[in-house]
């Protein structure tokens, strides 16, 4: 299978007026779309991400203190193949056995592609090609939809193993008079300890990247364009995505003692891979031609650009290790290596928001008015951002363990 290189044009930093009295939050839009585009579509490298309504998966989850509802869903995507079906029933009856059943499956799938793979074509003059080559081609998607829905279960599982709670589909809420969506509870402190400290960091810009002066603010309430917030969604679970990959590698080196000198010792001084010694200020310049290509890169590698470094953080170590990338290196990092974990993020953002209606602009831009809105409180948008980093983390956790297992990423 292809890999796809991921390249995102979402600006991620709100601008925030004021309309009847009320808080209303607008992303910048500067991007534009095609008449086909979809509603939360992320520019690849190699094809385009698309959208189609999905039904929230509605299990029994495990009663604990942290569940929802101990008989609404655990995830708010629908698993439709044989195999999720399957496996989301392993995970609420009997969680503990979910590693095993995917094992299994994956060996099957396995075996299948082998089988496939043997198998003779018929020759060009014969009647049955076309035949065979279509059921061929349904074969092998539903192989790959299997795949899909056992790496997803396999990331709702590690929020399970965390107890964390998944936010369910973003639905007014009939207990909340005002309309709010944010019900959910906010286990900040859980969503932490899954992280290590330097990605936490890295984290807490990200969301000040995104909040801005809102970081801290729990108390306040502002409309939100549904289509936006999906799409800084689906932006924050590839930052966590790309930050996991980069911490492997970070936490990897600090154990066995190899990493650079100046990242243990000077934080704000980094050394290019190309031996290059510079100021993280002069990194973060030579570096702002490339985030302008790839503003995920800019909020995971500490707000390259003008003022980046001048907005109250002060740089940490794996902000410095990541600065000390020559641009090659970095877009490399920031790729995502399958198809199957771009249809997952696709797929379990819009079970999230739902497929809002859109118009489009002569000019092939969405037309603002035609935009839902919701009332949301900064404390659930930060709520929200958090479990979008670290399902981007435990996705590169599941991709990782899969492939180990079944070969299907190819870089």
């Amino acid at each position: 299978m292809e890999a796809a290189a991921t390249v995102l044009r979402l600006p991620l930093r709100p601008s925030t007026s004021v309309s009847n009295g009320s808080n209303l939050i607008r992303f910048a839009s500067n991007y534009r779309l095609s008449k086909s585009t979809s509603p939360y579509h992320v520019k690849l490298r190699v094809g385009k991400l698309s959208f189609r309504n999905r039904k929230a998966l509605v299990v029994r989850a495990s009663n604990s203190s942290n569940s929802f509802d101990s008989n609404g869903p655990i995830a708010p995507l629908q698993l439709e193949s044989p195999v999720g079906q399957f496996l989301s029933q392993i995970l609420v009856s009997h969680p503990h056995l979910v590693p095993a059943a995917v094992d299994q499956q994956l060996e099957q799938l396995q075996t299948d592609c082998e089988a496939e793979k043997q198998k003779e074509e018929p020759s060009a003059s014969s009647s049955d090609l076309v035949l065979y080559r279509r059921i061929a081609e349904v074969k092998a998607n539903e192989r790959r939809k299997a795949l899909e829905e056992i790496l997803y279960t396999l990331v709702v599982q590690k929020f399970v193993d965390a107890n964390i709670s998944l936010i369910p589909s973003i639905t007014p809420s009939a207990a909340d008079p005002s309309g709010r969506v944010d019900v959910w509870p906010s286990p900040d402190g859980k969503l932490k300890e899954v992280h290590s400290p330097e990605a936490y960091e890295m984290i807490q810009h990200h969301l000040a990247l995104i909040l801005g002066n809102r970081l801290e603010d729990s108390s306040s309430v502002a409309q939100i364009s549904k289509l936006r917030i999906g799409q800084v969604y689906a932006a924050s679970v590839m930052f966590g995505y790309f930050l996991k990959r980069i911490d492997q590698r970070f936490q990897l080196e600090k154990a066995i003692k190899i990493l650079p000198e100046q990242i243990d010792g000077r934080e704000n001084e980094v050394t290019m891979e190309n031996g290059v010694h510079m100021d993280v200020e002069d990194s973060a310049s030579f570096h702002h031609d490339q985030a302008q290509l790839h503003p995920e890169i800019s909020s995971w590698a500490g707000g390259i650009g003008p003022g980046g470094f001048d907005q109250g953080i002060k740089p940490s170590r794996l902000r410095s290790y990541v600065m000390a990338f020559d641009a090659e290196t970095l877009t490399r990092y920031a790729t995502i290596r399958s198809k199957e974990a771009v249809s997952i993020i696709e797929k379990h953002t819009e079970a999230l928001f739902g497929k809002p209606e859109i118009v489009m602009t002569p000019q092939g831009t969405i037309d603002s008015s035609s935009e839902e809105f919701i009332k949301i409180g900064f404390g659930g948008l930060r709520r929200l951002i958090l479990e979008a980093v670290t399902f981007g983390s435990f996705l590169w956790d599941v991709e990782s363990y899969v492939d180990s297992r079944h070969r299907f990423v190819l870089n």
